[in-house]
């Protein structure tokens, strides 16, 4: 997700520049509206507006942006950078072969739960909070997902009458005289 708003906030700024070109690539409804060059400047600092906007509300990512890193990508983090605490196992982990398969096959949670709790626990926590951070999002996304797909039997039985309530309908009809 969090890479999802870098890039969407990266193709903001590139929006917001090329508008200010008068270059359109980007948006070839707006290339044929005769007025667009004339309004290149209120599309730029609408564009730059919500950028900033989006800066805003995901600025406390931008703060935890090296761990993000960290924990997305172990293998690829030069141990020099990281914090001294995981350097020592982050070195660990990017020299077993064996761990670079898993890494590479398995889910990022999953990946870390199978990390032994001995040999890693100061990445294994760090990982648990980076990734609590988009649990409930993965969670929420399923379900709707699962929604989606597939209609829940309840709805269904409610909306298909059941042979009791035509049997009570028919006693109420004869009953009232209709």
């Amino acid at each position: 997700m969090y890479a999802n708003v870098k890039a969407f906030k990266s193709k903001l700024a590139i929006f917001s520049r090329q508008i200010l070109n008068k270059s359109f690539t980007h948006f070839p409804t707006l290339a044929t509206l005769k007025e667009a060059g004339a309004k290149v400047k209120k599309y730029s600092e609408s564009l730059d507006a919500l950028h900033g906007e989006f800066c805003r509300r995901f600025s406390d990512f931008d703060k935890i942006d090296k761990s993000l890193q960290l924990v997305a990508y172990p293998l690829s983090q030069d141990p020099e950078t990281a914090p001294e605490e995981l350097q020592l196992e982050l070195i660990d982990l990017q020299s077993d072969p064996v761990l670079k398969g898993k890494f590479n096959c398995l889910k990022l949670n999953d990946f870390y739960a199978s990390l032994s709790k001995a040999a890693f626990p100061r990445l294994r926590q760090t990982a648990q909070k980076i990734l609590a951070l988009f649990g409930s999002t993965y969670v929420c996304e399923q379900t709707f997902s699962i929604m989606n797909i597939k209609p829940s039997q309840p709805q269904i039985q409610v909306n298909r009458p059941t042979p009791e309530i035509h049997s009570e309908n028919r006693h109420n009809k004869t009953n009232s005289g209709l």
